[in-house]
C-alpha cells in the first residue's frame, strides 16, 4: 500500500471521487469532514451545498463504499477565528473578501495539515481542480491551472507555498466535471448527480449583507456620483462591491448605474457608468509567491482580479509593499480586498490582496 492521505471529505461529489481514485490506486486513504460552521447552520438544513449535517452523513456514507476509515474534526473556533471574523471585519472596512482563500491559507491547508502530521499522513488530499508539477530544473512545486477551464480553481490556491505544495494531491485536476460524475456513477457513490455548492459556506440564504449586519454594520450614508453629487441614501457599505448595478434604489433614469468605489472614511458609495468602474492600475499587498521567490524584474503576466474572470494583461512590478499591476486594458472593477493572481501560462506565480485602486 502506497502512503497515508487524509482527504478533505465535504460530501460532495468531486471530493468523494478524489478519495476514490486514491483508494483505487492504492493509497491508504482517511477520510475526513471538516466540522467548521456556526452551530446554527448545523442545527438546520438551511446552510448552502457543504453546511448541513447531510453533508457529514454523505461523506460517511462515501467513506463506507470505499471501505476507508472515516473521521469528523470540530475546527469551528478555528474557522471563526481565521475566517468568519475576518471576512465580517473586511466587509465592516469597506471591502470584498474571499472566504475560500482565508480558509485554505489557514484550515485547509494549515490546520489540515498538522492534523495529517498527528496521524502520521505524508499527504493530504481534496477535490480542487487544479494540478501540482515539480519542476525537474529547479525542484520546486509549481501550482498549474485545471485541464478543465471552466472547472479551474488555481485562484483561490494561490495562497500556498512549497510546504502545502509538497505534500498536496489534487486527483481531479485533469478531469473535467462530465469525468468525475462519469466515475462517481461508476464507483456507485450516491452523491454521482449531487448539485454543486456555489455560495459561501457559512451564509444562509446567500445573504451576506445580511449575515455581516448580524455582527455590525457601517450604517447608512449617502450615495454620491462621481463629482460628489449626492444621490440617494443606503444601508451599510457591507451591501456593496465595485461594479455592482442591482439594489442601488435610485430610482428611474436612463443611464445605468454602477458602484464605481466605496468611502469607507466617509460611509459612502460612489457611483457611476460601467466604464467608471475600470481601472489601469492596482496595488496588492500581502503577496504570495509560490515557489517563494518574486520575479527580479518587471514582466508580463495574466491577472485574475476575480473568480472566474477571465485573464487579463498586465505589468507586474515588485514593489517594497507588494506588487504594482498596471493593465494593457483598464479592468473593470477590481474590489480592494479581492485576490489578485499572477499567471504565466498556465503556471500561478502567486497572488496577493488587492490593496487599492491607484489610477482609474
Amino acid at each position: 500500500m502506497l502512503s497515508r492521505v487524509l482527504v478533505a471529505m465535504s460530501g460532495g461529489v468531486d471530493s468523494s471521487v478524489a478519495a476514490a481514485l486514491l483508494a483505487r490506486d492504492g493509497y491508504d486513504v482517511v477520510g475526513v469532514t471538516f466540522n467548521q460552521w456556526p452551530a446554527e447552520l448545523m442545527a438546520s438544513a438551511t446552510g448552502n451545498g457543504c453546511c448541513t449535517p447531510d453533508t457529514i452523513d454523505d461523506a460517511r456514507r462515501v467513506c463506507a463504499i470505499l471501505g476507508v476509515p472515516h473521521y469528523v474534526i470540530d475546527y469551528r473556533r478555528e474557522f471563526e477565528t481565521a475566517v468568519i471574523d475576518p471576512w465580517v471585519k473586511a466587509y465592516l472596512d469597506g471591502q470584498t473578501p474571499n472566504p475560500c482563500v482565508m480558509c485554505n491559507r489557514t484550515v485547509r491547508f494549515g490546520s489540515f495539515l498538522t492534523k495529517a502530521d498527528e496521524l502520521s499522513a505524508e499527504f493530504i488530499a481534496t477535490g480542487h481542480y487544479a494540478r501540482i508539477e515539480t519542476d525537474e530544473t529547479h525542484g520546486h512545486r509549481r501550482l498549474l491551472t485545471a485541464r478543465d477551464p471552466g472547472k479551474d480553481q488555481s485562484y483561490v490556491l494561490h495562497v500556498l507555498g512549497q510546504r502545502q505544495l509538497t505534500r498536496t494531491l489534487f486527483p481531479l485536476g485533469d478531469l473535467t466535471k462530465r469525468q468525475v460524475r462519469r466515475l462517481a456513477a461508476e464507483f456507485g457513490l450516491p452523491v454521482a448527480l449531487k448539485a454543486d455548492s456555489q455560495e459561501i459556506c457559512f451564509v444562509p440564504d446567500s445573504d451576506h449583507a445580511g449575515y455581516v449586519r448580524a455582527h455590525g454594520s457601517t450604517g447608512t450614508g449617502d450615495v454620491v456620483d462621481t463629482r460628489g453629487q449626492v444621490i440617494g441614501r443606503h444601508a451599510g457599505l457591507e451591501a456593496f462591491t465595485p461594479g455592482q448595478r442591482r439594489g442601488l434604489n435610485l430610482g428611474g433614469g436612463s443611464a445605468r448605474r454602477h458602484v464605481v468605489e466605496l468611502d469607507p472614511a466617509g460611509n459612502r458609495v460612489i457611483v457611476g457608468s460601467r466604464d467608471d468602474s475600470r481601472a489601469r492600475k492596482i496595488e496588492v499587498r500581502a503577496v504570495n509567491w509560490i515557489n517563494g521567490v518574486p520575479p527580479a524584474a518587471p514582466r508580463r503576466v495574466g491577472v485574475r482580479t476575480r473568480y472566474r474572470m477571465p485573464l487579463e494583461d498586465a505589468t507586474l512590478v515588485v514593489t517594497p509593499g507588494g506588487v504594482s499591476l498596471e493593465f494593457g486594458e483598464p479592468t473593470w472593477a477590481p474590489a480592494p480586498g479581492q485576490s489578485a493572481v499572477f499567471y504565466v501560462g498556465d503556471e500561478v506565480l502567486g497572488g496577493g490582496t488587492i490593496a487599492a485602486v491607484t489610477a482609474r
